[in-house]
């Protein structure tokens, strides 16, 4: 199946993949990008042509834009939201503008006519505010907005996905909508232009910590989410329907270990020894990257993607191919001198 789907977000590093795969498989794709004078820039990364990929300048924050991008689109798949790398002056600066965005997205969606939108959640709405030890989420769960360690990032993507849900029970009609919730999306960049959600690796490569932290995370290949896009587009009978999009649980000094295994002398300046968590938490007074996911220490959160499987047949791609490639990634594009 092939329509005319409009993707927000293009120029982004989830967004973009998603383009590239719907472009592969036929569709028309309408996207947006917050200014026009990065069109130039964005089609050569994206392809298509000026027939199969249109471009539209709508921001999450301003109402212009919107109507024109939607026009024409039977499906909708919300990918643009704010990922900073470091923690906002304030927590509306995230919150507004990933719940005002989405709410605009669904309602040119439905002025429209499009009655299929896949809205871009994450881990984040399902696995927080539970408190420290070790947990295995599904679908059923929500962060707890009330619970400890709900950063605003956190905040922002359940705030939205709510929002969202609420709106379609209410005012949606007919429109199926469901959502992707990832984990941390690693894999390969398109461009320079680096996406936050790889810093991780960043760290570990630059020499930027002395050691690694007892943080861990799921991981999955962006390759792998834009995908599950693309499944949920094509796929009959999504209402309502929400998606864990996840590999396997991995600690930080795992992640290293494998940078060490696979990169060889690239990867001399990435540590192996692990850091207590008394003295991250030191650290963190003076690293704001490090500062923002403080919560994460000693969490275990292991996220169950077996009704992806089960409802979309979806897998995900080994780690180690997606930790390798996100590397070498950074490396090629300059990102990381090593």
């Amino acid at each position: 199946m092939a329509g005319t789907v409009l993707v927000t977000g293009g120029s982004g590093y989830i967004g973009g993949e998603i383009v590239r795969q719907l472009l592969a498989k036929g569709w028309t794709v309408h996207t947006t990008v917050r200014s026009l004078s990065s069109e130039a820039r964005v089609r050569p990364l994206l392809g298509g042509t000026p027939e199969t990929l249109k471009v539209f300048a709508a921001d999450l924050t301003g109402d212009a834009g919107w109507a024109e991008a939607a026009a024409g689109c039977s499906h909708v798949c919300h990918v643009a939201s704010p990922l900073p790398a470091e923690a906002p002056k304030h927590e509306n600066d995230l919150i507004v503008p990933a719940r005002d965005g989405a709410l605009r997205a669904l309602k040119a969606a439905k002025e429209a006519g499009a009655w299929r939108f896949v809205m871009t959640s994450s881990a984040a709405a399902i696995a927080y505010g539970h408190g420290k030890g070790q947990h295995r989420f599904t679908e059923a769960d929500w962060t707890n907005l009330d619970g400890p360690g709900v950063y605003p990032y956190v905040k922002s993507k359940t705030i939205a996905e709510g929002s969202a849900r609420d709106w379609v029970a209410t005012q949606g009609g007919d429109m199926e909508f469901a959502t992707v919730n990832p984990t941390l999306v690693l894999g390969p960049l398109a461009s320079p232009d680096f996406s936050t959600s790889l810093e991780a690796v960043k760290q570990l490569l630059s020499g930027a910590l002395p050691g690694c932290p007892n943080i861990g995370f799921g991981v999955v290949d962006v390759r792998a989410v834009a995908d599950m896009h693309v499944r949920v587009l094509e796929a009959p009978g999504m209402k309502g329907e929400r998606f864990i999009c996840s590999g396997p649980f991995l600690w930080m000094r795992e992640v290293a270990q494998i940078l060490k295994e696979e990169l060889g002398p690239e990867a001399r300046k990435v540590p192996t020894r692990n850091l207590p968590s008394w003295l991250v938490r030191i650290a963190a007074l003076f690293n704001p990257v490090i500062r923002q996911v403080i919560s994460e220490l000693d969490n275990t959160r292991e996220m169950d993607a077996s009704h992806a499987k089960a409802v979309l047949g979806w897998e995900a791609r080994p780690p180690r191919e997606t930790i390798v490639a996100t590397a070498r990634s950074l490396i090629a594009f300059g990102i990381v001198k090593v």
